[in-house]
């Protein structure tokens, strides 16, 4: 008797295709709209480079996080932010991971410029699921770099994010493969990394504590 495929407790899942990668965050209107205009996620000067900015790959947990755009005033535009394959990997080989374990940094991991968590996955109706979602934090830098020179292009996708929720209070039973193909949600795939990248990440670990 066959069973079901189990997802690992930490995997990266995510919108790709040969050359690029799509990761998301939230902005207020102010950063968001000079980003989307001038193609550039710096070109208004509230975007602070030196903070940590958490970006994540997951539609999912992005609308969680961001409450479909309607949160806060911080988390009103949702930019989808396209990274080519090399840089995405350049910057998770920079990182720590941060929480959930009980193990103190050393010195040499709180002095690096990116952090990723492993926080629990949503479904579209913000649901928690029994597997981890990979957010990772750049700051300094880091987050220099990656913000003048790392982003192949930014689009503003907070109405999609806007017409999910509605389309999910209008329809509670609507599935999520359906949401897929009307467009409101991307189609992830599992997004592999090299098993020197997978250490860093610490993506072999079952359970958090």
């Amino acid at each position: 008797m066959k069973t079901a495929n189990k997802t690992p407790y930490r995997q990266i899942r995510a919108l790709f295709d040969d050359e690029t990668i799509t990761v998301y965050q939230a902005y207020s209107d102010e950063i968001a709209l000079a980003a989307v205009e001038q193609q550039k996620l710096s070109a208004s000067p509230l975007f602070k480079p030196t903070r940590f900015t958490w970006i994540k790959p997951s539609w999912a947990w992005m609308m969680y996080r961001s409450g479909y755009s309607y949160k806060d005033r911080g988390q009103t535009r949702i930019l989808a932010l396209r990274m080519k394959h090399e840089h995405f990997r350049q910057i998770l080989r920079q990182a720590t991971v941060t929480g959930h374990s009980g193990v103190p940094l050393t010195e040499e991991e709180k002095s690096r410029l990116v952090r990723v968590q492993w926080d629990p996955e949503r479904n579209l109706r913000l649901g928690i699921l029994p597997f981890r979602s990979i957010q990772i934090g750049i700051g300094g830098e880091a987050s220099r770099t990656w913000a003048e020179s790392m982003i192949v292009s930014i689009e503003d996708v907070t109405e999609k994010a806007r017409a999910l929720k509605k389309a999910l209070e209008e329809n509670p039973a609507i599935g999520e493969d359906d949401l897929v193909e009307t467009g409101l949600a991307p189609r992830e795939r599992v997004y592999d990394v090299a098993d020197d990248l997978k250490e860093i990440l610490r993506m072999g670990v079952e359970a958090d504590g």
